[in-house]
């Protein structure tokens, strides 16, 4: 059975579970969207399933800022409460509230 409903929503902070990232998603895909090539470009043993939801974020880590997209089983919630310093966030979202950056506006 296809999983349709996102675990997250826009503008929470996440956490990827094996890597050292965490993102605001701005955009959900019901199941994988992107492009065969990066699909596998991933190693067999840690490829996802795409009959899941997939997460575009504003990602950071300790070097840099930069945009991924991630499969729903490896995210979890970031609680950490600390605001994401993506320098695209106020393109899409107002100043963090509760853990969360509300929208700016409607998106398609």
């Amino acid at each position: 059975m296809l999983k349709t409903r996102a675990r997250y929503h826009l503008g929470q902070i996440v956490r990827h579970r094996k890597h050292p990232f965490r993102g605001v998603v701005f955009d959900v895909d019901p199941t994988f969207s992107n492009t065969e090539e990066w699909y596998l470009s991933i190693p067999e043993e840690a490829r996802p399933a795409k009959d899941q939801p997939y997460y575009h974020l504003l990602a950071e880590n300790e070097q840099s800022y930069y945009i991924a997209y991630v499969s729903e089983q490896n995210l979890e919630p970031d609680d950490s409460g600390e605001p994401v310093g993506h320098p695209d966030l106020p393109d899409f979202f107002g100043d963090i509230e509760n853990g969360s950056y509300p929208l700016h506006a409607q998106l398609n």
